[in-house]
């Protein structure tokens, strides 16, 4: 998933698959939850052709001081020193690298847990495996409270790779076209950081590694077989194309939409028996078209943002012949969890008591058990210390406050149930092509923020859990 969203393309592209098949999607047909899916023919884009995208840059990437400031208590020096040292950084870049040329789907990342694991393995930190069927919980520290999570997500996309470099994806229709090889990375590099200063941690670090965030569910899988127990908050990145190499950015509250899909079928009961008064589900599907376009313009408070777009219609007869049934198919968004889980339920009410009223039969799939997010909120305090702590580490002008978006990310299972911050780290360099957004054939990164990532995370888990010592003594 990508910061900042344009509103139109994964609607169209999955509802056109739902188009093509009446039985629930395979992974092939499956549900992205994104709204910047890009066509695979599109030509690369240049920076001016993202229309209504704010484009977040900074005067230089962040760097990492050659001193040690007392004023500070060395936290922020030792992190930040660890972090350029020559062998950390080439040790999270391969990392990187060779997930990025094994991109696996959904549920198959077998061969990144191995990897995952064997680092983990190499620097000596204690890992449950399996978790969700591919995902791994590790803990560094000290095995009591507090507890304090960092996720990164593992899964990639079916799409074919276009750039053209020695790490390309060796996995035909496979690539990490969402960051989720670089959110990996990052978090073993803080991983590795956190174990050399295990014995200053004022409490416990579980590391999430998370399978099927694009689709699956796999957060809400993962809560389910115990990855929350005990937890007191979580954390977790992604990167964006559209903020400046390692730029951190987010934002208090409603950061990112709740996302839901629909399909609803709308059947003539005894087809056998249509007489001259049934007016045919055609008319019958419009009347429900038009009445789900109204429910946001005329039933919503226009200050809390929703969408519902009906972006598929589909029958199955042919011209000049009366259909058995009509397709409906879309998607509906919202900031809080009353609007969206009101969304849904307004536009199971329209598709059931309008054909009804025609006396037809319906049926409605909401995909909840593959894609079906919650809004994304930030905790105010978990904000807070994400923006104290990079303000902290690289100062004001690398630390961005950025917009709510209609896009959604499968984190919001997490952030329902604990504290939780969820925040970007900038990947854009023009100069190296680093422009193109998150779900292109064309996205790459500036890995250069990889060290910068790694120190991020380690910082956030141990200042989280020394703040959160010193508000419980208090």
């Amino acid at each position: 998933m990508s910061p900042i969203f344009h509103l139109s393309l994964a609607p169209l592209l999955f509802l056109l698959t739902l188009s093509l098949h009446l039985s629930p999607p395979s992974y092939s047909s499956q549900l992205y939850h994104l709204d910047q899916d890009i066509l695979l023919s599109q030509a690369p884009l240049s920076p001016l052709h993202y229309k209504n995208q704010t484009i977040i840059t900074c005067t230089s990437i962040p760097t990492i001081p050659q001193e040690t400031d007392a004023t500070n208590n060395g936290w922020k020096e030792e992190i930040l020193q660890m972090a350029k040292e020559e062998e950390l950084v080439k040790w999270v870049k391969t990392i990187r690298r060779t997930i990025h040329e094994n991109p696996e789907l959904a549920y198959e990342e077998i061969e990144t847990s191995k990897l995952v694991r064997a680092r983990l393995d190499e620097i000596g930190v204690g890992y449950q495996y399996p978790i969700a069927r591919t995902g791994i919980i590790a803990t560094i520290g000290s095995g009591q409270d507090p507890i304090v999570a960092l996720r990164a997500d593992m899964d990639a996309l079916p799409i074919q790779e276009a750039v053209e470099w020695k790490h390309k994806s060796r996995n035909k229709g496979k690539m990490h076209a969402c960051g989720h090889d670089a959110h990996v990375a990052m978090l073993l590099g803080a991983a590795k950081i956190l174990k050399s200063r295990e014995n200053l941690l004022k409490g416990t670090v579980k590391l999430i590694f998370q399978p099927a965030e694009e689709s699956g569910i796999g957060a809400k899988r993962m809560i389910s077989e115990g990855a929350l127990t005990n937890i007191s908050a979580i954390f977790a990145a992604h990167v964006s194309s559209l903020q400046s190499a390692a730029v951190i950015g987010s934002r208090p509250g409603p950061l990112l939409a709740g996302c839901g899909f629909f399909r609803a079928i709308i059947r003539i009961p005894d087809f056998e028996k249509v007489g001259k008064g049934n007016p045919g589900v055609v008319v019958a599907g419009a009347a429900i078209v038009g009445s789900l376009q109204n429910l946001v313009s005329r039933e919503a408070d226009p200050l809390d943002s929703q969408v519902v777009s009906v972006a598929m219609v589909n029958t199955t007869g042919q011209q000049g012949e009366l259909p058995e049934e009509v397709v409906l198919g879309g998607t509906f968004r919202a900031f809080t969890n009353s609007s969206f889980y009101h969304l849904r339920q307004r536009i199971e009410e329209v598709i059931l008591t309008q054909s009804s009223v025609y006396g037809f039969d319906a049926s409605i799939d909401f995909f909840e058990d593959q894609s079906f997010y919650p809004p994304t909120i930030n905790d105010d305090f978990m904000y807070s210390h994400v923006k104290d702590t990079a303000i902290a580490m690289w100062g004001s002008e690398n630390y961005v406050e950025v917009p709510p978006v209609m896009g959604s990310e499968d984190f919001s299972f997490f952030s329902e149930i604990v504290p939780a911050a969820f925040f970007y780290i900038g990947v854009r360099n023009e100069s190296l092509g680093a422009v193109h957004l998150a779900h292109s054939p064309h996205f790459q990164i500036d890995e250069s923020m990889l060290n910068v990532g790694a120190a991020f995370h380690a910082a956030l888990a141990e200042r989280f859990l020394e703040i959160r010592n010193k508000r419980t003594d208090s």
